[in-house]
């Protein structure tokens, strides 16, 4: 089940039909279907997946209430625990926000960017944490991005801003001694 609650930011005409709403925003409710369960496929996940696409204040309070960190984020995966197969196999919510922002960093289509996010999220569902392994996520999502035709991922995107801002702390670090020698 994908349920669409498009922040007031982003929210089509009043009078817009539901199918109208998605195709202002640039999604397709039955393409997005598609991709989750070829992609829920690809990961190994069974069962059924909800999705609410909503906006940066719903995922802040989620991820506030769930998580402990008060500020929005673009996907969050909430997993069915238990040793019973239950028929659910967890619900995500992704913020258009944040990901029409995204898309506009990476050059790529809010419909591309959603289906980024949703792959991230599945592998969240499917056990997988880049927090904590090492590298095995990144790693899988890599090679799902390039089996979906997807340019860039957030483990990726995440390695390249934490290698971009460790190059600059070095820079800094190596111009501050520069100047300590010099004085």
């Amino acid at each position: 089940m994908m349920t669409l609650e498009p922040p007031r930011s982003m929210a089509p005409r009043a009078e817009a039909s539901s199918g109208e709403v998605w195709r202002e925003l640039g999604l397709s409710r039955a393409g997005l279907g598609r991709f989750l369960r070829a992609a829920q496929n690809a990961v190994g996940l069974r069962g059924e997946v909800a999705v609410l696409l909503t906006g940066d204040r719903t995922l802040r309070r989620l991820n506030r209430e769930f998580r402990g960190i008060d500020k929005a984020t673009d996907v969050l995966s909430f997993p069915v625990h238990g040793s019973t197969y239950s028929g659910h196999a967890g619900d995500l919510a992704i913020s258009l926000q944040t990901a029409a922002r995204q898309a506009r960093e990476h050059k790529h289509s809010l419909r591309d960017e959603v289906r980024v996010l949703l792959l991230h999220g599945l592998l969240h569902l499917a056990g997988m944490d880049h927090e904590t392994d090492r590298g095995e996520m990144a790693e899988r999502e890599a090679k799902l991005r390039n089996q979906f035709g997807l340019k860039s991922g957030l483990i990726a995107r995440a390695g390249t801003a934490n290698a971009k801002d460790a190059k600059d702390a070095m820079v800094r670090r190596v111009k501050r001694r520069r100047r300590e020698v010099a004085a």
